[in-house]
């Protein structure tokens, strides 16, 4: 290959890049917006409390309260952590993992706008089926020995990744959910959620959207409908859901940023099942597993590999049924990869809105003390919480 076509790949996969980033910019911005509205009504003390045990109800509280929470896997995963070693059970923790990763708002926005409604759906009904076949595996396999090994482990508190951002808290108690939320302090607490929800998934959503570029401009079609038989209708939806996983825990992205991915992935043949499958696999990416091996030992990390990637790839197989019987696997595979311009539509009069109203959350996060704030959710733990014992003592809290 000489200079100039490999300058020309790498522009073609950056300019793909750009243009998904550009898709999606608006919807990003609505749902970290959501996502810190939320998160600024709903308490983390009252988390660890709710979840005493893994009977249904308390994994439809779990399952609630982690579609409440912030995207970002890693503070999902830090925070899961919290709950248990604030006694919150362990099947519950694990389920109030995936559903903050697999059930949150700005999720199923950015999947309606890349790949179509077809895939919010499924989404939203193969998490709950997900959970429910994760928390029946979890309390087959994870006997009481194995667990109180992983309390034990986990009470050590060995660092993840975003272990400051799991354990602040600057939500806002009393009131209605709409007084809190209007409130001035509710203001800046969504303002500094925003903030925070962005710095901690960035650098994924960027990976995401590069690794997309990369794939899409530069993988053949072959290469694709080899790995996913898709010219075998039966054997690419048999397929799909066990390598959909396998793709993700190689592809390192996580939360939000596989979204460009699965519609890489989608576009280039695997099933309706496996993108499902794939879309659920960001809590058992190479880190992450890497983490679950600190916070909880190499054996339950491993029972938690096992029994995560059986339960993926049983949901988009019930999932790539139930919408095939019910006509809802969308025919035509034209996920928004390929439209590589901007031009001046709906995408980008919707992105100057929400570019204003993300410029007024940050202007409103420098104010209040906000970069301070980040500087602690870097820190570890238990110094996060008494900085930010201090920070909410000095709003008046």
């Amino acid at each position: 290959m000489n200079q100039g076509s490999i300058l020309g790949a790498i522009g073609a996969a950056l300019s793909m890049a750009f243009a998904m980033g550009w898709e999606i910019l608006w919807a990003l911005v609505l749902g970290f917006t959501l996502s810190g509205l939320v998160q600024a009504v709903v308490t983390k003390g009252e988390m660890a409390r709710l979840l005493p045990d893994s009977r249904p109800r308390g994994i439809l509280i779990a399952t609630g309260l982690g579609a409440a929470s912030s995207s970002c896997s890693y503070a999902a995963v830090a925070l899961a952590r919290s709950i248990i070693r604030k006694d919150g059970d362990f099947v519950a923790a694990m389920a109030f993992q995936f559903a903050s990763t697999n059930l949150v708002v700005e999720l199923g926005i950015i999947l309606w706008v890349l790949m179509g409604w077809q895939f919010t759906a499924a989404e939203f009904v193969g998490g709950p089926i997900m959970i429910v076949l994760l928390v029946m595996l979890l309390r087959i396999v994870l006997s009481q020995r194995l667990i109180e090994a992983a309390r034990t482990q986990a009470e050590r508190g060995i660092a993840g990744r975003m272990e400051g951002h799991a354990a602040m808290d600057m939500s806002l108690a009393g009131g209605s959910l709409l007084s809190r939320a209007l409130s001035d302090r509710g203001f800046t607490a969504i303002s500094h959620f925003y903030v925070m929800d962005w710095v901690s998934v960035w650098p994924d959503i960027a990976l995401g959207l590069l690794i997309s570029g990369v794939l899409g401009a530069w993988v053949p079609q072959g290469f694709w409908t080899a790995l996913f038989l898709s010219n075998d209708p039966l054997w690419s939806k048999l397929v799909g859901p066990l390598i959909g996983p396998a793709v993700a825990v190689l592809s390192f992205v996580c939360s939000v940023g596989n979204v460009p991915l699965a519609a890489v992935l989608w576009n280039g043949g695997i099933s309706f099942g496996g993108v499902v499958a794939f879309l659920f696999a960001d809590l058992i990416v190479l880190p992450i597993i890497n983490i679950y091996r600190k916070y909880y030992g190499i054996q339950v990390a491993a029972v938690l590999f096992g029994v995560f990637y059986v339960a993926m790839a049983a949901a988009g197989y019930i999932v790539e049924i139930f919408f095939g019987f019910a006509g809802l696997v969308p025919q035509q595979r034209n996920a928004q990869v390929l439209e590589a311009s901007v031009q001046w539509n709906y995408t980008t009069v919707l992105n100057i809105l929400f570019l204003a109203l993300s410029a007024v959350l940050v202007w409103r996060f420098l104010r209040t003390g906000g970069p301070k704030m980040l500087r602690m959710m870097a820190a570890p733990t238990d110094e996060a919480q008494h900085g930010h014992a201090a920070h909410g003592h000095h709003h008046g809290s």
